[in-house]
């Protein structure tokens, strides 16, 4: 979804949605680029506004571009992690979930995009589960969440058990047990469903908190993005100084 009457050029609005795709790993490190005939379709602009886009991301090192070899990504992130209590996340997560209504907006099989592929040790393009849900507070729209599961799930995830519980206690029920979670956050602009869904302005800012699931046997079982608006959504974090319990 483009601004094609604002003040930012067409160029300038696709190379923010692919550095974000990229600094969020939904474009992996090594994983193609579009080419530009293809962004020229997929946005309906030209092949000049296209080849832009692509050589402003190499200029910025998030891609390199090779004859005859195409466009890939060479972005690494550069964060490390930072270990949190999984059981005192989960409580919080559930806590959250138990204060603000759901709106489920759709769940459906898809074919795997790559991150979420690469997220559950599929092939791109294996069926996946996808479910889009709206979280609400006090009737306001504060977050758009997206998650991935595998197809052999989609027993449970469903619009009648999404719209009931949180989809993490509903695995949970059915044998599917949290281990442990690695997660990431980062700011992204709003595009997309998201701009309807959240009643949010196109290009506005989005924080993204992205999560990988683990199961009992280390199995990764759900991909989930979960976007909330910055003007109504914040975290905070209680930290103990040394020597404190």
């Amino acid at each position: 979804m483009l601004d094609r009457e604002g003040a930012v050029p067409l160029y300038h609005q696709i190379y923010l949605f692919l550095r974000d795709e990229i600094l969020s790993g939904q474009r992996p490190f090594g994983s193609a680029m579009p080419t530009e005939q293809e962004l020229a379709e997929t946005y309906d602009v030209s092949r000049i506004t296209a080849r832009r886009v692509l050589n402003d991301l190499a200029e910025q090192n998030y891609v390199e571009r090779k004859r005859r070899v195409g466009t890939r990504v060479i972005f690494k992130s550069p964060s490390k992690p930072i270990e949190a209590n999984i059981d005192q996340a989960y409580d919080s997560l559930l806590a959250f979930g138990g204060g603000t209504d759901v709106k489920v907006l759709s769940v459906e099989e898809v074919a795997a995009p790559p991150r979420a592929a690469a997220s559950l040790g599929l092939e791109a393009g294996d069926p996946v589960i996808r479910s889009v849900r709206l979280r609400e507070m006090e009737g306001v729209a504060i977050g758009w969440i997206v998650s991935y599961v595998p197809v052999e799930l989609a027993p449970y995830v469903t619009t009648e058990t999404l719209a009931s519980a949180p989809i993490l206690r509903l695995l949970e029920d059915v044998g599917v047990k949290l281990k442990y979670a690695t997660q990431t956050i980062n700011a992204v602009l709003a595009f997309g469903e998201m701009v309807d869904a959240m009643g949010a302005e196109l290009n506005s800012p989005i924080l993204r908190i992205t999560r990988v699931s683990y199961d009992a046997d280390d199995r990764p079982f759900m991909l989930t993005y979960a976007h909330y608006r910055a003007d109504r959504f914040h975290i905070r974090m209680d930290l103990n100084g040394p020597g404190t319990q």
